[in-house]
C-alpha cells in the first residue's frame, strides 16, 4: 500500500500543478463565454477515447495494486496524458470526480437481446418486453432512488486519505442525462417502436406518459436525497462552465443541496434520426418539456442530424446547446440555430480510423464549419467523440487536437 500511496501522491501533484497554471482558469472563463451566447473564440474538446489503444510509452500502464488507487490512478494519468498529448480546452481541475452510492430502481428494467457474438461493438437483436398494455402496467413501475449517506462518506474519507490534500475529492452524483428514448429501445427494440409511431401512437403516447412520469418521479427523490452533481465540469462531453446558473460552481465539497435548477440536462433520442420533424414534436419534444423546464441549462441530441429540426427543438425551455452530427447541412444548421445556441459540432470521428490520417479532410471539415457558423453569426464548439479506433496510432488523435487549436484561435 505504501507503494500505491507513492505513485498516486506523485501523480497527484503533477495534476495538482497543472491545475494551478493561469490557463486553466482562462479555458473556464472562456466556456462560460461560449454557454452565455456571447463567445470569443471556438472551443474544442476530445471525448469518449478508445483508450485501449492510447497506451504510449506505457504512459497509461496502471502500475498500483489496491482498487481504489488504481481507480485514482487512472483519473490521473488519464488527465496528465490528455493534457500533454491533446491539450483540448478541458481544463485541469484540482479535485478528482468520485461518485455517490446511490442505486435506483425501476427505470434500471434490464435489456433481453441476443448479439452477432463479436467482440466490441457487437449488433443487438432486442426483445419486445413492452408489447401491449398489460406489459406496461405490470414491468414499468415507479423508481425507487436509494442513497447510502454512510457508503459515500466513508468512500470520500478513503479518497481524501490517499490524496493527502494535494487534490481535493469531489463527490458527484446525477448528471442529468435523460436518456428515455434509449431505455425505451432497450426494452423493446427500435423496430417494433417505428411501426407502433405509425400504426398504433396511441399506445406510444401511453407508454411514453408512463416512461416520463417514472423519470420525473426519480428526479424529485434525487433533489430530495441530495443527489444532483454540483457545477458539473461537462455536459455531453462539452465544457458546461457557466454564468447564466445561480448557484452554479465548482466547490468540491457543494452538492447536498444542489437541484436540477443549478444543473444542466441532455437528451438524444437518437432513433429519430428516421422520423419528421412533425413526430420527434409530437413523440419527444412534447414529453420533455416538463423536464427541461425543471434545469437551469439544456442540451439536446448527439448523432441524430438536427438541422431539419431547429424549429422544433426551439419549443424546449433552457435548451442552451444543440448537436450538429456529422450528418447535417451544415448552413443550414448555422441558419437555423443563429445567434440563438451553441452550435455543437460533431466532427467525423471516422477521420481517425482511416488507412492514413486525412489531414486535407480533417481541414476541410473544420474550414466549413467555421464559414457556415461565422455567416451567420452561431457560437460554436467543435466535440470529437464515439472514437472507436485510431487504429493503434495515438498520435491521429494528437494531429486532430493540433488542427483543431489552429482553427479555434
Amino acid at each position: 500500500m505504501n507503494k500505491d500511496l507513492q505513485i498516486v501522491r506523485e501523480l497527484a501533484k503533477q495534476v495538482a500543478e497543472l491545475a494551478a497554471k493561469p490557463e486553466q482558469a482562462e479555458k473556464i472563463r472562456l466556456w462560460k463565454k461560449l454557454n452565455g451566447l456571447n463567445p470569443e473564440r471556438p472551443m474544442f474538446m476530445i471525448d469518449q477515447v478508445c483508450w485501449h489503444e492510447m497506451n504510449y510509452e506505457d504512459e497509461l500502464t496502471l502500475r498500483c495494486e489496491d482498487p481504489v488507487c488504481r481507480g485514482i490512478e487512472w483519473q490521473l494519468r488519464e488527465t496528465i496524458y490528455r493534457q500533454k498529448h491533446m491539450a483540448d480546452d478541458r481544463p485541469v481541475r484540482p479535485y478528482i470526480n468520485v461518485g455517490k452510492s446511490y442505486s435506483v430502481t425501476g427505470v434500471n428494467m434490464p435489456a433481453i437481446f441476443q448479439d452477432d457474438g463479436s467482440s466490441g461493438a457487437s449488433t443487438h437483436v432486442y426483445v419486445d418486453q413492452l408489447p401491449n398494455d398489460e406489459a406496461l402496467e405490470k414491468k414499468l413501475i415507479m423508481p425507487v432512488v436509494t442513497y447510502d449517506v454512510e457508503a459515500t462518506k466513508r468512500n470520500k474519507e478513503i479518497h481524501e486519505s490517499i490524496l493527502d490534500g494535494i487534490l481535493g475529492v469531489k463527490m458527484t452524483g446525477y448528471d442529468g442525462y435523460f436518456h428515455y428514448w434509449d431505455r425505451i429501445s432497450w426494452w423493446r427494440g427500435v423496430e417494433n417502436i417505428m411501426y407502433d409511431m405509425a400504426d398504433d401512437p396511441d399506445f406510444i403516447h401511453r407508454l411514453l406518459k408512463k416512461v416520463i412520469a417514472m423519470h420525473m418521479h426519480m428526479l424529485d427523490q434525487l433533489e430530495e436525497q441530495g443527489l444532483m452533481t454540483a457545477g458539473m465540469d461537462t455536459v455531453h462531453c462539452t465544457g458546461a462552465y457557466n454564468d447564466v446558473m445561480e448557484g452554479y460552481g465548482d466547490d468540491p465539497n457543494a452538492g447536498d443541496t444542489h437541484t436540477a435548477k443549478n444543473s444542466w440536462t441532455y437528451s438524444a433520442p437518437q432513433l429519430f434520426s428516421m422520423v419528421s420533424p412533425e413526430m420527434h414534436d409530437e413523440f419527444d419534444v412534447q414529453y420533455i418539456i416538463p423536464w427541461y423546464e425543471r434545469f437551469g441549462l439544456g442540451y439536446y441530441g448527439c448523432c441524430e442530424p438536427n438541422d431539419i429540426k431547429v424549429d422544433v427543438l426551439r419549443k424546449i425551455p433552457n435548451l442552451r446547446k444543440i448537436s450538429m452530427s456529422p450528418w447535417v447541412n451544415e448552413d443550414l444548421g448555422a441558419e437555423k440555430i443563429g445567434k440563438d445556441y451553441v452550435y455543437s459540432r460533431k466532427p467525423n470521428p471516422a477521420n481517425v480510423a482511416w488507412d492514413i490520417f486525412p489531414e486535407d479532410v480533417v481541414k476541410n471539415e473544420f474550414q466549413k464549419t467555421i464559414n457556415a457558423t461565422s455567416k451567420h453569426g452561431c457560437p460554436v464548439e467543435f466535440i470529437l467523440k464515439d472514437i472507436t479506433t485510431v487504429r493503434n496510432d495515438p498520435t491521429r488523435l494528437w494531429k486532430w487536437a493540433e488542427i483543431a487549436r489552429n482553427f479555434c484561435k
